[in-house]
């Protein structure tokens, strides 16, 4: 899962981009305005986590021409404006959810999940497909109930696709929503983690359509 922080605060920033990456999560940070909203609109992400008072463009600013533009990733709104006319301005413009400072790590994180996880129609942390079953709490993955260890690229590309359940996702899909910046990114590198996969989950798990991608099998098949 891939996440833009957008947080003039370097030291709120840093903690935010560090609890993220250790959740396995992907992040962009920025702490400029017109930077951010940029990103924002021409890049996919599967949440923001997005700060209001920001230098160059505002948050609620930016938030409006991205809901504008018909951006739809979910929006958290991190801010030391705690008054609730903000709050609700906040939301109006196209917020999905709203955390004041100071907050406790485990908040936010729980907040993410659960955005992540709603926006792709899932209401449990602990989504199944199949045989498959992942707790995005704890970042398992278990097979008929068996926990199963992957690394955490492995968890992220099973994460991804259980979100994305029922869909065939594209290899370049895949590739830009798993990896980092600083991270080889090519088809063969990410065939090697789909056969790595299947070893540990089983051949007909995750299922590849040719000349489309892959989809995470719903054991019907």
């Amino acid at each position: 899962m891939r996440i833009l922080v957008v947080e003039d605060e370097p030291a709120i920033a840093a903690g935010i981009s560090s609890a993220l990456s250790a959740s396995g999560y992907q992040c962009r940070v920025s702490s400029d305005g017109e930077d951010a909203w940029f990103m924002g609109d021409t890049e996919d992400f599967d949440l923001v986590i997005l700060d209001l008072g920001l230098p160059k463009l505002d948050g609620l600013t930016m938030l409006k021409r991205w809901r504008t533009a018909g951006r739809q990733m979910p929006v958290l709104i991190l801010t030391a404006r705690g008054a609730w006319p903000e709050r609700v301005e906040g939301i109006d413009a196209g917020a999905d959810d709203y955390l004041a400072k100071p907050f406790q790590v485990e908040e936010l994180m729980a907040r993410v999940r659960a955005l992540i996880r709603r926006s792709a129609g899932h209401g449990s942390p602990v989504m199944e497909a199949g045989p498959v079953t992942i707790d995005t709490r704890q970042m398992k993955v278990l097979i008929n109930g068996a926990n199963i260890a992957v690394s955490p690229l492995e968890y992220r590309l099973v994460a991804y696709l259980m979100h994305h359940k029922g869909r065939v996702v594209s290899p370049s899909e895949l590739i830009e929503h798993l990896y980092g910046d600083d991270d080889a990114r090519d088809a063969n590198a990410l065939e090697a983690v789909v056969t790595r996969l299947r070893r540990k989950l089983g051949a007909d798990v995750i299922q590849t359509r040719r000349g489309f991608g892959y989809v995470l099998s719903d054991g019907t098949e």
